[in-house]
């Protein structure tokens, strides 16, 4: 297999068969290029407009995507694609070298908030990380409506592992969404607030996506049941959605039937550190909770006698994420509580 170097008009993402790429974006400050791995495999009855994407490395310290698409560059065989199938393991690839969750070594932007007007065209969103939204949308949004977006943890917190999506007001999209959210196997799907500008997923919902998002891990480690999950998810999803020929049985939560869908839309399921301190969980994140239990403590050690502050949780429900690093700057989300839809 060889691994072409090419611009974005120099690609092929339509023609029969597999084809492997490094994809050249202009590098903001060296007389180079970033490089991004992206592999397209398209079968005989690939049709105008259908397909499936799914990308890792959205933020750089988040590892369990970039690990699962490296795996299915190998795993899946052109004989088996019907449709298209597109695997871009790591998406940000200035955010992946640094090992941050921004474009640290360059424009320093976060791409899951960079899908805004102008991204990549206007002089004040020319650099590197709006690039890649400009890129994703002129040349893989016109061929796919199967979106994943594979993220963890990272450096921010610890969760409960889970597929998640956006609310909808589309009935037909949403259990089209929640269906193919459930076929990861993972114990929870959080359905989250979708309000925060910018994010890959809500654009590719509004384009009528079936768009599915995960966190598979945390702590800038590879979690073994998060890379089990996120392979699973991508294989169902272009079998079910008749991009891959195959037959593939229900795994871990999904075939026990015992998944469970937590709402956090509102912002009474956050807890925010009052000031700056060191986080002690005393729950872990899956647990059940009523509004008002303490879920962890947060200590203020330049007032070592002080009794450490409660981060209680504020509505019913399940820790659905905590504060990984025990470091905690004034403001930071610490705890955050599902409602349990069942």
């Amino acid at each position: 297999m060889e691994r072409r170097v090419a611009r974005p008009n120099q690609l092929d993402l339509d023609s029969p068969g597999r084809r492997d790429y490094w994809l050249a974006l202009e590098h903001d400050s060296i007389w180079g290029d970033h490089l991004l791995p992206l592999t397209v495999f398209v079968g005989e009855k690939a049709k105008e407009g259908e397909g499936l994407v799914a990308f890792g490395s959205n933020h750089g310290n988040e590892f369990e995507g970039p690990v699962v698409l490296k795996h299915l560059l190998r795993e899946i065989k052109i004989q088996d694609v019907t449709g298209r199938i597109i695997l871009i393991p790591v998406l940000n690839p200035g955010a992946f070298l640094a090992a941050t969750r921004e474009s640290t070594l360059d424009d320093g932007v976060n791409l899951n908030r960079a899908f805004v007007d102008g991204a990549g065209v206007t002089p004040s969103l020319a650099g590197i990380t709006h690039r890649i939204a400009a890129f994703v949308r002129e040349y893989i949004w016109p061929r796919v409506h199967v979106v994943l977006d594979l993220h963890s943890g990272g450096d921010v917190a610890r969760f409960a592992l889970c597929a998640n999506y956006h609310p909808l007001d589309d009935p037909e999209q949403s259990k089209k969404i929640e269906d193919t959210a459930r076929w990861f196997g993972t114990p929870f799907l959080m359905i989250y607030q979708n309000v925060t500008p910018g994010l890959l997923p809500s654009e590719a919902e509004r384009l009528g996506k079936i768009t599915v998002g995960t966190e598979l891990g945390w702590g800038r480690a590879v979690c073994t049941d998060g890379v089990r999950y996120g392979r699973q998810g991508v294989l169902a999803a272009a079998i079910n959605h008749g991009q891959m020929r195959g037959k593939i049985e229900p795994i871990a939560f999904h075939k026990a039937a015992t998944q469970r869908r937590l709402a956090m839309v509102d912002r009474d399921c956050f807890t925010v550190a009052p000031f700056a301190g060191h986080y002690e969980p005393i729950l872990d994140c899956g647990t059940s909770v009523k509004k008002g239990d303490t879920v962890g403590l947060l200590h203020d050690f330049d007032h070592i006698d002080r009794e450490p502050w409660p981060a209680v949780a504020g509505v019913d429900g399940v820790v659905l994420a905590q504060a990984w690093g025990a470091p905690i700057p004034r403001g930071q989300h610490i705890v955050v509580v599902g409602r349990d839809l069942g």
